[in-house]
């Protein structure tokens, strides 16, 4: 009896033929299709979030270099020249003015959320110091990911921008 459940299941199997095992180019191509609008509905909100947290970082690494050259003129009354500029917070500088009491106020500068290096001009043109990037482009101006930022403006105020 087992013998012929067995060979019915088989035949059963061989009716169906190799279909049985996969998925039809019409079924391919319907989820492939509901999977590009997904994305062109989805990504764009993405894309927009990404700009976002690229600013905040600016913003976040504006407040811990502002930090640094703080208690570098705390330490040794003046800030940075634009000449030793902000790797005067990682190596002593060799340019005049040359510290006298100047030890290492960061392990690294960090670079802007486009890899590009933080500029620095002390004095500066908005307030003592400045601290700006150019932006995703790396070129004065903008509108967007491309704006120019700099420690003289506020979050808030470049993220309304941006909208």
């Amino acid at each position: 009896m087992f013998h012929s459940l067995r060979l019915s299941s088989k035949s059963a199997a061989a009716r169906q033929g190799r279909k049985a095992g996969g998925f039809s180019l019409i079924e391919l191509l319907v989820v492939l299709v509901i999977l590009g609008l997904l994305m062109g509905i989805v990504a764009p909100q993405f894309i927009g979030e990404a700009d976002v947290a690229r600013t905040r970082t600016v913003f976040a690494d504006f407040d811990r270099i502002k930090s640094a050259l703080q208690i570098y003129k705390l330490d040794n009354y003046v800030y940075p020249t634009s000449e030793q500029g902000l790797q005067a917070l990682v190596e002593r500088p060799t340019l005049d003015p040359v510290p006298k009491k100047w030890k290492q106020y960061v392990e690294r500068v960090p670079t802007d959320p486009w890899g590009n290096p933080y500029l620095y001009l002390s004095p500066g043109e908005h307030g003592q110091f400045d601290i700006y990037t150019l932006g995703a482009d790396g070129v004065p101006g903008g509108e967007g990911a491309n704006m120019d930022l700099g420690n003289w403006q506020s979050l808030d105020e470049v993220l309304a921008n941006q909208e």
